[in-house]
């Protein structure tokens, strides 16, 4: 693994220059979140003693309050803890559909109609990340969810600017937010107009709501006072979520995804996350071909394999992926036969067409057990953290209840609603992922930790929606197959397939004739403003940590 001074070496890459990522360096811990308030209060509690458990959660409460139109504990969240004698937790927030929901519940005269999943009461699936919370404290922190809560809750009653990303969504989105009178009153102005960049923005009733959690526990959110309001405003509203459904909710841990690329270790999360199982089949598709050899010698042909073997791994998605504890998802779609299989399918100079999901060995037999934001924390004790939050597409469903402050998610949108239908993310799926009570909907939240000789040199995890877990392949064949420092690797621009709609989209800084070549091989290129947004630290050999916050917002990392 080389450095930033062996980087100069290495040809410069098919995109032209991204702005440079915000980079820090320490010996002791390190955060990356996408909003400087939470990067700096999860460092005061590393400072304060606290182990990069507590200061991850600490990051992702704050975030539910300066970054809320990502998440918060109205969503729901995938958590990936390295202890430090190796083991590794897995934790599963991820929201669940209400009790009452129906696998046609959005169809209308035989055609889904979107708007019902995306906005309004009928969007939102009982949250979790609070639940997932609370588990990880319990399990592997040193800190009380009461105190790593009430920094938030000064910050939310205090009020604190705006930045340039949450204006921009608020502004984006005000004809939504308008339409819920609660949520109306946080985020628009008195006469309806969006708050803007700098504008200082006051969340009272949160503050009152995490209070409230740090006084009684998360049985306030779950059993008591929170679950009473959503129930009775849902009933008046149209909605079918009732508190029993809150009742009945669990975070729960689940075996993490464990595969190999090149003598690494690459530990992912497993379904409903389809992100362990999607990088590591890619991965292993990838490890067919010397990319190095071919960065050099080639950069249209190495995009190409990598969009291709994208491209293929979609593909099965949207086929086989669901939620485990109701539909069976083989084992094979990671296993090193099946990617080799799927790679000798890639014409390396030609867009490889795919016409439907592949069949690995073993499908009926070999079955796993039953918008967004990436924090990643360290510490120099061996913990090591990745937590994917979200409420799904930008303020999730736009509904906060009256008196919670608590902007509540969308995440009845990840679902199927109709087999072959697109969601908010142009994603399809399958019969495996459509709507039922209590079913989680799949995710592609990614939250990775690589290890070399069973030591973690790296955490990522990403933004984006699908983009997720194209984002997190490419900073790993970056930091591992180009040797590149994790700055550039976060920094430099991305591509990203996904099957359907069969188009490659790139950053919109792609160079134009790298495009132009991947066209005349048979790719619809399609370009984007940016290609998420990804947070990630890196040990080096030496002990120090480099944690790196993505340029495309104005996010920062930190180090002791």
């Amino acid at each position: 693994m080389i450095r930033l001074l062996a980087v100069v070496a290495i040809l410069v890459f098919a995109c032209l220059p991204q702005a440079s990522a915000n980079e820090a360096e320490g010996r002791h811990g390190m955060v990356a979140t996408v909003q400087p308030i939470a990067t700096d209060q999860a460092l005061t509690v590393l400072r304060e003693g606290g182990n990069a458990v507590d200061a991850a959660v600490s990051a992702a409460l704050m975030l539910g309050v300066v970054d809320g139109h990502n998440s918060g504990i109205g969503g729901g969240c995938f958590i990936l803890i390295r202890q430090p004698d190796g083991k590794i937790l897995a934790i599963d927030g991820r929201e669940t559909a209400p009790l009452s929901a129906q696998r046609d519940m959005y169809v209308s005269d035989g055609k889904a109609i979107a708007e019902l999943s995306r906005t309004g009461p009928l969007a939102i699936a009982v949250p979790g990340a609070l639940a997932a919370y609370q588990q990880a404290l319990g399990k592997a922190g040193t800190r009380k969810l009461a105190e790593l809560l009430e920094p938030a809750a000064k910050v939310a009653e205090a009020g604190y600017p705006i930045d340039r990303v949450m204006a921009r969504n608020i502004a984006t989105t005000a004809d939504d937010l308008a339409k819920f009178p609660a949520t109306s009153r946080i985020f628009l102005k008195p006469d309806g107009q969006p708050y803007q960049q700098g504008d200082i923005l006051v969340q009272k009733d949160l503050a009152r709501s995490y209070r409230a959690i740090a006084r009684e526990g998360v049985g306030w959110f779950y059993q008591g006072c929170y679950a009473q309001l959503v129930s009775s405003w849902m009933a008046k509203n149209g909605g079918i979520l009732k508190s029993r459904d809150f009742r009945c909710y669990r975070a729960t841990q689940r075996k993490p995804i464990r595969s190999t690329y090149r003598g690494y270790e690459i530990i992912g999360f497993p379904p409903p996350s389809s992100g362990g199982i999607h990088v590591a089949q890619i991965l292993n598709i990838l490890e067919q071909f010397d990319l190095r050899k071919l960065y050099k010698e080639d950069r249209a042909e190495f995009t190409n394999i990598i969009a291709n073997a994208m491209k293929l791994a979609f593909a099965d998605r949207a086929h086989w992926l669901g939620d485990t504890d109701f539909v069976d998802v083989p084992r094979g779609l990671i296993s090193q036969e099946y990617a080799r299989q799927l790679a000798g399918k890639i014409d390396p100079k030609s867009a490889t067409n795919v016409d439907k999901y592949g069949t690995p060995e073993d499908w009926e037999t070999n079955l796993f057990d039953r918008h967004t934001t990436h924090i990643a924390t360290a510490d120099a004790q061996g913990y090591w953290v990745g937590i994917t939050a979200t409420i799904n597409t930008s303020f999730g469903s736009k509904v906060v209840v009256p008196c919670t402050g608590i902007l509540l998610n969308n995440e009845m949108d990840d679902f199927s609603s109709q087999p072959g239908a697109p969601n908010a993310f142009g994603l399809v799926g399958s019969e495996n992922n459509s709507i039922a009570p209590g079913k989680q909907p799949l995710s592609s939240m990614s939250p990775t930790i690589v290890l070399k000789d069973g030591k973690p040199i790296l955490t990522l995890g990403a933004a984006g929606g699908p983009k997720i877990i194209t984002q997190v392949v490419l900073g790993i064949i970056r930091v591992i197959d180009l040797e590149w420092s994790v700055e550039k690797a976060v920094g430099e621009g991305r591509w990203h397939h996904q099957w359907l709609p069969n188009r490659l989209f790139v950053e919109g800084n792609f160079e134009e004739s790298i495009l132009d070549a991947l066209r005349g091989q048979g790719h619809v290129g399609q370009r984007l403003e940016r290609g998420g947004v990804m947070q990630a630290i890196y040990r080096s050999p030496n002990g120090i940590f480099y944690g790196v916050s993505d340029p495309r917002v104005p996010g920062k990392a930190a180090g002791l």
